[in-house]
């Protein structure tokens, strides 16, 4: 039996890009790490477990979503925080992680091509137009949600949902 849960904290949360999409993701009857955190945790080079990420107090989570990083010196702030909190509830060093100097969604001349064969999975094709209109956010979800291991349930609805299935 699925237990239904109440909306995230993020849901009608200002400040911040969050999609109707992710009011699903959901392990465990946990709620999975919203893409504006896990896009700034790329940019800050720290992986997250969903049990640390569980852990945390939802103010922190909402923090987390909220701080900037859109220059190194917010970067690194954010970076310190977030092994702060990881150490504060696990006893555990942040797992790191290299980051992209140039990350696929950030390209804007060139759709990846592992969005473009699950887009052609699913009889849609997304033009350079359409990649230019969507938010780094948005392009950053895509990308994630398309990579293999992944489970894509939410790619058709993120697809839906940013208004990429008309041409």
């Amino acid at each position: 039996m699925k237990v239904k849960m109440s909306p995230s904290e993020f849901k009608n949360l200002k400040g911040i890009e969050y999609f109707k999409f992710e009011e699903d993701f959901i392990e465990e009857n946990v709620r999975c790490i919203p893409m504006i955190v896990r896009f700034k945790m790329d940019a800050a080079g720290i992986k997250l477990k969903l049990a640390e990420w569980s852990k945390f107090h939802p103010s922190e989570r909402i923090k987390l979503a909220l701080l900037p990083v859109s220059n190194q010196e917010e970067t690194d702030l954010y970076h310190q925080f977030l092994i702060g909190l990881i150490a504060k509830y696990t006893g555990n060093q942040a797992t790191t992680m290299a980051i992209d100097p140039l990350p696929d969604w950030s390209n804007l001349h060139r759709i990846p091509n592992m969005l473009t064969e699950k887009s052609a999975e699913m009889a849609i094709q997304i033009s350079i137009q359409q990649w230019c209109s969507l938010t780094n956010i948005q392009r950053f979800a895509l990308i994630k949600l398309c990579r293999s291991g992944h489970e894509n349930k939410n790619f058709p609805k993120a697809v839906a949902e940013f208004g990429l299935l008309s041409s």
